[in-house]
């Protein structure tokens, strides 16, 4: 346990991050979810709507360092991927 106040200080702020940067990746997961179950019900153009949207919290993600920067560039160039490869056949 910490000794100094400013070190219980510093403890209680990385409980709070931490438990924000757990909702944020869990809110991640969830978006990704619900975008690939768009994805596999061939609903397109909503899933166009919504890659919108996945895109700006992942990359909001990453510049709170949530989420590292080359991870977020990855799962966003992946998830187009899918897209494009759908909107194609």
């Amino acid at each position: 346990m910490p000794i100094k106040r400013s070190a219980y200080k510093e403890l209680r702020k990385a409980k709070a991050k931490h438990l924000k940067n757990i909702s944020t990746k869990s809110e991640l997961k969830t978006l990704v979810k619900k975008f690939e179950k768009l994805l596999s019900d061939k609903k397109v153009d909503e899933a166009k709507k919504f890659i919108n949207t996945l895109v700006s919290k992942i990359d909001r993600a990453a510049s709170k360092k949530v989420i590292r920067r080359k991870t977020a560039h990855r799962k966003i160039s992946r998830l187009a991927k899918k897209l494009a490869k759908l909107a194609k056949a």
